[in-house]
């Protein structure tokens, strides 16, 4: 399976779809979200977006679909196109899909050995492999320690610069002997996967990504319209979490002149929803998952 949809149900109910509405699916992947959200359309559209053109291949032969091969950090413009200027309803799962992770040539994967590659959009400029073998060691080191919240992230960018010294870092297998001897045995799998996540985030440029998404959601959204959001670590709920909670992402809620608190949601969800148990079972990708949903105030 290209993609196996975390928390299919609660996103697709958290959504509220309405036959006739416009909805976006933000991060189409596999199209397990998007196929879920036709089936509950009659006269309405749903507009899928993704940058990795892999997905072309998972494509829907439906009239009230259309998939739109950009980074959802151009929502907007990219709708506009298609004469859409507001919409029902958002979902956004964000992350890689466990086809991106399963594709060895990807680089996505502490498990399996390939090219550091991490774009999304394949067609981007700089890989994981060019920020390993050119970055000097204090980029390496803000990198490591903001994306990756890795405590020892100067010991780690330095066992990079000292590897690379010797040849080039060209493989996932190559990085991960750099700098295994940094951390404990029984910790090895989670800072490697912490480390791989911060090399992928300023590759795609993700949390700037995210949040012109965001902004650009909200814009987009009708009164009352939802948005959906499942994230995979806490750089990302963070975001979300703030936004929906303050109307802003550094969390601190402003007033106006008289007083009243300038939020643009409210919260659907008072607590954060988590995958259960049996979800958990049959998808290991699933055990990171937050999923926040939202309505916009009219």
């Amino acid at each position: 399976m290209y993609h196996n949809p975390v928390l299919l149900h609660r996103s697709i109910e958290g959504l509220r779809i309405k036959p006739s509405g416009i909805y976006v699916d933000a991060t189409f992947g596999g199209g397990g979200h998007a196929r879920a959200i036709l089936d509950q359309l009659d006269s309405g559209h749903l507009y899928g977006f993704d940058q990795d053109t892999d997905t072309v291949r998972n494509t829907i032969e439906d009239d009230c679909f259309t998939l739109i091969t950009q980074n959802f950090r151009f929502l907007k413009n990219f709708l506009k196109l298609h004469g859409i200027t507001s919409v029902d309803g958002i979902l956004a799962d964000l992350g890689v899909s466990s086809h991106q992770f399963d594709m060895a040539e990807r680089g996505f994967s502490t498990r399996l050995d390939g090219r550091l590659d991490m774009r999304m959009d394949q067609g981007a400029p700089v890989s994981a492999f060019d920020i390993v073998n050119s970055y000097a060691i204090e980029e390496l080191n803000h990198i490591i320690r903001e994306y990756g919240e890795l405590k020892n992230s100067y010991r780690v960018a330095k066992a990079i610069i000292s590897a690379r010294e010797e040849q080039q870092i060209e493989t996932t297998n190559d990085l991960i002997n750099a700098v295994q001897k940094c951390f404990v045995p029984n910790k090895l799998n989670k800072s490697l996967a912490m480390l791989f996540q911060a090399l992928r985030i300023v590759v795609n440029d993700e949390i700037d990504a995210l949040k012109d998404f965001l902004k650009q959601a909200t814009d987009l959204l009708t009164p009352k319209g939802r948005l959906v959001v499942i994230s995979y670590h806490s750089l990302e709920d963070r975001l979300v979490k703030n936004l929906i909670k303050t109307g802003n992402f550094e969390g601190k809620l402003e007033k106006d002149f008289y007083g009243n608190p300038e939020v643009i949601y409210t919260a659907i969800n008072r607590k954060v929803i988590v995958p259960d148990e049996e979800e958990i079972k049959t998808n290991s990708r699933a055990r990171s998952a937050r999923l926040r949903i939202a309505e916009k105030i009219s």
